[in-house]
């Protein structure tokens, strides 16, 4: 009986978004215009369990491009109301429209000509006639045995605020690597849909030397750039070699003589390198497949471009390969 009941609730939810689908029209079009000639911000209200579907819409929108807030009714008509400017547009969410609080701020910006859109499941109600584009939300029936607590109507608007991101998205013509930026934090997976001149080390940080240094000055360039390795490279800036800690450590072991001893004596030569076009999981693909915790990034002539550890592509401690 409890699965039955609980894939009855997730059927009633679908059928309140499968609703939306006739309910879009013009005034969504209209939405999506007062929008895009917005100058300034998206401020989203809504009380109780409204507000919090606010809140998950405003942090969409702002991840996909277009700047938005939540703001509380009640805390606006207690002074935060000056945080709105005229050149805003306010979406102002209420499935019955009789939220007197809600009312009371949307009339007062109307008063300030806010552009107002509305989301309600009641396009009659007195918020709806305040609204200059009214999306209608109506469901069929709440999951809610009683018909008390907010279950169809809240996903429902919160699909109809995914309809407005996206579609918003695409007029905006907001591409991955603008949500790459708005998302530093993001996933492993995500991370490794940039390319690598996007994570890649550059200019004086790279730890470089030419081929007739000294190893004394080569492992002085390594130590100080602290990444594990340094690449020798020839009078065209074309990667001829690599001199790991590990390289350096057997030297040692073998009193091999620093100072008499160049960097071109002792590197590996042809290190692996990748093209600065490509993405991040090619680069990891060949450090998975040669064990290699360190990258040359070169140019479309061969010249090097930069270096790419494992850590600063992965973070340290997540990554393991697997073979």
């Amino acid at each position: 009986m409890t699965i039955e009941h609980a894939k009855e609730v997730l059927k009633i939810e679908a059928e309140g978004i499968l609703a939306l689908v006739d309910q879009v029209g013009p005034d969504f079009d209209k939405a999506i215009e007062l929008i895009m000639a917005c100058p300034s911000r998206v401020i989203l209200a809504g009380i109780g369990k409204s507000g919090i579907i606010c809140q998950k819409i405003a942090a969409t929108l702002n991840s996909t491009g277009t700047a938005s807030f939540f703001l509380h009714p009640v805390e606006a008509m207690h002074g935060d109301l000056g945080i709105v400017d005229a050149r805003d547009v306010v979406l102002a969410i209420s499935y019955s429209g009789e939220t007197a609080e809600l009312n009371l701020l949307v009339n007062s910006l109307k008063n300030r000509a806010v552009s107002i859109i509305v989301m309600t499941g009641n396009p009659e109600s007195t918020l709806a006639k305040l609204a200059d584009a009214v999306l209608n939300v109506a469901v069929p029936r709440e999951a809610c045995p009683l018909g008390l607590a907010p279950t169809a109507s809240t996903t429902a608007a919160l699909a109809m605020g995914d309809a407005l991101a996206v579609v918003l998205l695409e007029r905006k013509q907001f591409k991955e690597c603008d949500f790459r930026r708005n998302h530093p934090g993001g996933s492993l997976g995500e991370r490794l849909k940039v390319n690598v001149s996007e994570v890649m080390i550059t200019g004086e940080h790279i730890p470089m030397v030419e081929k007739n240094t000294s190893l004394r000055q080569a492992v002085s360039i390594l130590n100080a750039k602290n990444l594990g390795a340094v690449l020798i490279v020839d009078e065209e800036q074309r990667v001829a070699g690599i001199i790991t800690d590990g390289d350096i450590r057997r030297m040692v072991a073998k009193e091999v003589n620093l100072d008499t001893q160049r960097a071109v004596d002792h590197m590996t030569p042809a290190p692996k390198t990748i093209s600065k076009k490509l993405l991040a999981a090619d680069a990891l693909s060949i450090m998975q497949e040669h064990e290699i915790t360190i990258l040359a990034i070169t140019d479309t002539q061969g010249h090097l471009a930069g270096i790419l550890h494992l850590h600063d592509l992965l973070g340290k401690g997540e990554f393991r390969f697997m073979v």
